[in-house]
């Protein structure tokens, strides 16, 4: 009798005290994961894509990503885990023991406790293959797909690193940075090229715009930062930008984005080149005028289609030659005809060749990747050149800035999708912009 009653005791007394408990694994990023230094076991769970898989007899690899890192976390499992929902492209819930790795290749890994697939993959009818390097004209086929490719998610980091950069860049040299409007009643480039904005229902009257006035898709927003720049004196903007171009070249898209910038007492293209992109750019450029392009293309005519004379435009094969003459270094060229930039400030005044303080910044392998220029700000220039285009009561409103405290400024665009095709060395700007857009093709 003694006997049982202290073994209820001692049966009261364990019951009474606390159970251990395992800890619930705290979730982390593959980044957060790889950037442990000294793993000792802590329970964590990771969420993500299967990269690889390899089974061995007694032990499964699996390398798991869920963009937050480039590298992929390696998790060990015992092969019991194993299965046909374990495939490339799945996605899945790992818990388990960070440890530090056996590797030399990685600090740690994940030894598995559990998996569960999230999502599965068929692997045979995925359009990416493990360990194969498809090309990326085969990518394009499917945009909504190809992210998840090594190529493309690094080309969409870089996209990423560089748009901060430049922000911070701007930030840091004093502008303000102004949201110019996607839809405008402006057609900035002249040169005709524009997406119309119509509503999809019919409106009652069919005379009736809903705006009163056509409307497009903007092709710039420097004649909106201009009217910001008579009040902050230095602003940019970085959005997107429409062109209505039928074509498919590796350069060109019919939407992209665009770095501009707008800023008020700039007095000469000299400190635009110098203070502005160079400093943006960090780069050194060499420098020469229109009219020696042309000559230098009349030189080597044989080489062309199309030689130009003096007062026409530059083609793509022009700016290449350009930059291949000039040594395969960034290329300044200046003081371009008064024709083909109408609304820019007057070089020159004498003469029949009248050219403008405007500037295009040629590069290697992309062609025009800068253009820039000082505006013209004198009011009566302004108005004559306005009448003779038919643009006056349109652009009243643009008279006005020159009448009301009007001051010498200056600006430039840069094509951000061309900027990364420079840096990156990328033959294709469809293969810089997640979802490219272009004549015949509009996927998603």
């Amino acid at each position: 009798m003694f006997g049982a009653r202290c073994l209820l005791r001692a049966l009261r007394s364990c019951s009474s005290a606390p159970c251990p408990r395992q800890r619930p694994a705290a979730r982390v990023s593959v980044r957060g994961a790889l950037g442990v230094q000294s793993a000792n076991g802590e329970r964590v769970k990771v969420q993500g894509w299967i990269r690889s898989i390899r089974s061995q007899k007694e032990v499964l690899f699996l390398h798991v990503n869920d963009g937050s890192s480039l590298e992929s976390l390696q998790v060990v499992a015992d092969s019991s885990f194993d299965s046909r929902e374990l495939a490339f492209g799945s996605s899945v819930e790992v818990q388990g023991q960070l440890v530090k790795s056996p590797s030399k290749k990685q600090n740690v890994e994940l030894k598995a406790e559990k998996i569960e697939v999230v999502g599965n993959c068929d692997a045979k009818a995925f359009p990416f293959k493990y360990k194969e390097r498809h090309p990326l004209e085969y990518l394009r086929q499917y945009p909504h797909l190809r992210c998840r490719t090594n190529v493309l998610g690094s080309v969409l980091r870089v996209r990423s690193e560089a748009t901060a950069a430049i922000h911070s860049f701007f930030k840091d040299s004093g502008f303000v940075h102004i949201h110019t409007p996607v839809i405008t009643s402006n057609d900035c480039e002249g040169a005709g090229e524009l997406f119309q904005v119509e509503p999809s229902s019919k409106i009652k009257v069919p005379e009736e715009n809903f705006f009163n006035i056509p409307v497009f898709l903007t092709v710039s927003g420097q004649l909106h930062l201009e009217v910001m720049s008579g009040a902050f004196t230095q602003v940019f903007t970085f959005g997107p930008t429409f062109r209505a171009e039928n074509s498919q070249s590796r350069r060109h898209l019919a939407e992209f984005y665009m770095v501009e910038a707008e800023i008020s007492f700039l007095e000469s293209l000299q400190d635009l080149m110098q203070d502005r992109l160079e400093h943006m750019l960090k780069n050194n450029f060499l420098i020469i005028s229109y009219t020696e392009a042309v000559e230098i293309l009349k030189q080597a005519s044989q080489n062309f289609t199309f030689t130009p004379e003096w007062g026409a435009d530059l083609h793509t094969e022009h700016e290449k030659y350009l930059v291949k003459h000039c040594g395969d270094i960034p290329v300044f060229v200046i003081n371009y005809p008064l024709a083909l930039k109408p609304f820019y400030m007057r070089d020159n005044e004498d003469g029949p060749q009248h050219t403008v303080a405007a500037v295009d910044l040629l590069v290697p392998g992309v062609g025009e990747l800068f253009g820039g220029s000082l505006r013209e700000e004198r009011y009566h220039f302004l108005e004559q050149r306005l009448a003779r285009l038919g643009l006056t009561e349109a652009y009243q409103w643009y008279l006005d800035l020159r009448r009301f405290g009007s001051v010498p400024h200056g600006g430039f665009g840069m094509g951000f999708e061309r900027y990364l095709q420079c840096i990156l060395g990328i033959d294709n700007i469809k293969d810089v912009i997640p979802f490219p857009r272009f004549t015949h093709s509009c996927l998603l």
